[in-house]
């Protein structure tokens, strides 16, 4: 699909049915096609597993009679933490039809993480994999969470508000009348990053997936309902617990009515390779790391892929991997711009000439913009800006989970400010020039400075830390700690070592930092604030960008 990227935007109109909602639109796939195999599902363990569109409608609507006894009802809160399973789209679409709202959670939190979410938007049931119950079991006494539903549960369940999923499904109809629902009504809350302080609770409608369909489909992915896609099999490598789950998997997959390849493995970029062989994958997602991995693969250029498409998002992708996997396998990865609060803002759509470590450009419908860090103003080509939405767009979030305090902080003006930074050229193209707060981005993920600050100086060794981004070659930066011990404390490869251990087990294991240097002190304003660009600087001259 090559598009005609000036008439798209010329003749772009949004048009959301008022009635649009995810269970229907998955209702009306399986009507029309059912036979179709929506999930082909493998892991690391050699089982395997197959959906089709008329199998996970039944097993939602199962499911959702299943909480419908169990009192979950419209505007209740259901929190789920689970690895890629061939059952998560009927979870997700089972809770959706009740009139539930969605609350992911990544597998690489901690329990801490959990309490934090269900306390802050007051949920009561959680769907978790039998693996991960020991991040929910700790927690149970401090938060609302009183429903548990375990996944692949092994044996029988341990009270009677632990409920195994296989066992609520059985013998349920697969028929559900729930609420009706509306493109306007709530369908997830997900949560941010927590790069400036605590994660903020983003709250989505249902015409999110609607604008998914119509913008990450069509000039990010290259496919919509007219696809034909009896010889298509789309991938996105991303977890469950991320907003990317729903910028690809649900939001674009389930939507357009696609068959998509879902593996539960951790990332090696041989074995990847080998399963887009295998299955005949046509159309990849991944994050720049992996690009970068896949390329020092030996013999990369052997593996015979049938791919005709591969997009990429969270970072931007530098040349070489670009080039190199252009050359094996004559297909030019392209780059996607967006966030947890967004579709789709910026893309290198189907048919562009891609400009290496451009994120491409504003997508046909939002009127993505530059402006100026101090006011509305437009910046001119050349010049740095904050990438900026009207907030009237349905591309955006609705608001934050009740909080009308970052309601009217965010909301305040003519336009919903990203905080990232970018300059466009005269061509028209984006290039990503970093965060006004400092974000850290290593393999995709967003990182704040200050959590991985806040918790190296509760380490007795540490009196002071300032953490930035360090460039790395293959995950395009990790977090480097800038380091000033405690009295009687010196720096060493074993202080090291254990810094790092105690890192990984206060915070996810991707924000621990993987370059430490001990220093005297850091370098700060007159008002004693720390000077961090001074020191991106430093890791800038060292690694080089």
């Amino acid at each position: 699909m090559a598009l005609d990227y000036e008439r798209e935007r010329e003749n772009f109109e949004w048009e959301i049915p008022g009635d649009y909602n995810l269970p229907a639109v998955i209702e009306d796939h399986a009507e029309s096609f059912g036979d179709r195999v929506a999930v082909r599902f493998r892991d690391d363990q050699g089982n395997e597993a197959e959906r089709t569109y008329a199998d996970l409608r039944d097993d939602a609507n199962r499911f959702a009679n299943a909480l419908a006894d169990l009192g979950v009802g419209e505007g209740d809160r259901v929190m789920h933490l689970f690895p890629r399973h061939p059952d998560a789209f009927a979870i997700q679409l089972g809770a959706l039809d009740r009139g539930a709202l969605l609350v992911p959670c990544s597998a690489m939190l901690k329990p801490k993480d959990i309490a934090f979410r269900a306390n802050d938007c007051e949920a009561e049931t959680v769907v978790v994999h039998d693996s991960l119950t020991d991040m929910v079991q700790p927690v149970l006494d401090e938060t609302p969470l009183e429903r548990v539903i375990v996944l692949d549960a092994d044996g029988a369940p341990d009270s009677e508000n632990w409920h195994g999923f296989a066992d609520l499904l059985d013998g349920r109809e697969t028929d559900h009348e729930g609420p009706a629902l509306a493109a306007e009504d709530p369908m997830s809350i997900n949560y941010t990053s927590g790069t400036t302080g605590q994660p903020k609770p983003v709250l989505h409608r249902h015409r999110w997936m609607h604008c998914f369909e119509r913008i990450n489909g069509r000039y990010w992915w290259g496919v919509d309902r007219d696809t034909d896609f009896s010889d298509e099999l789309l991938w996105a490598t991303t977890g469950t617990g991320w907003a990317k789950w729903f910028w690809s998997p649900v939001g674009v997959g389930l939507t357009t009515g696609a068959t998509q390849f879902v593996y539960e493995g951790e990332f090696d970029a041989g074995t990847y390779l080998d399963l887009m062989e295998e299955e005949g994958v046509t159309r990849l997602c991944a994050v720049p790391t992996q690009y970068r991995m896949f390329t020092q693969v030996d013999g990369m250029a052997d593996y015979d892929l049938a791919l005709t498409e591969a997009v990429s998002a969270g970072e931007p992708l530098n040349r070489e991997p670009i080039q190199e996997f252009e050359d094996a396998f004559g297909v030019t990865p392209r780059d996607g711009y967006g966030q947890t609060e967004t579709v789709a803002l910026v893309t290198n759509y189907p048919g562009i000439d891609v400009k290496p470590g451009s994120m491409g450009k504003p997508v046909p419908g939002i009127d993505v913009t530059l402006l100026d860090t101090q006011d509305e103003e437009e910046v001119a080509p050349g010049e740095t800006g904050e990438v900026s939405v009207p907030v009237d767009s349905p591309a955006i979030f609705d608001s934050y989970y009740e909080k009308p305090d970052l309601d009217a902080e965010t909301f305040h003006g003519d336009y919903y400010r990203t905080g990232d930074l970018a300059r466009m050229d005269e061509d028209g193209y984006f290039f990503f020039e970093g965060r006004a707060d400092d974000i850290i981005i290593s393999s995709g993920y967003r990182i704040g400075p200050f959590e991985v600050e806040d918790a190296l100086v509760g380490h007795d060794a540490v009196a002071e830390a300032a953490a930035v981004a360090s460039p790395h070659d293959e995950r395009g930066n990790v977090v480097k700690a800038y380091v000033v011990l405690a009295d009687g404390y010196e720096g060493s490869e074993e202080l090291t070592g254990e810094l790092q251990d105690y890192m990984k087990a206060q915070t996810a294991p991707y924000k621990y930092p993987r370059r430490i240097e001990y220093v005297d002190e850091l370098p700060t304003t007159s008002s004693g604030k720390i000077r961090r660009i001074e020191l991106r600087e430093q890791e800038r001259q060292k690694f080089g960008e």
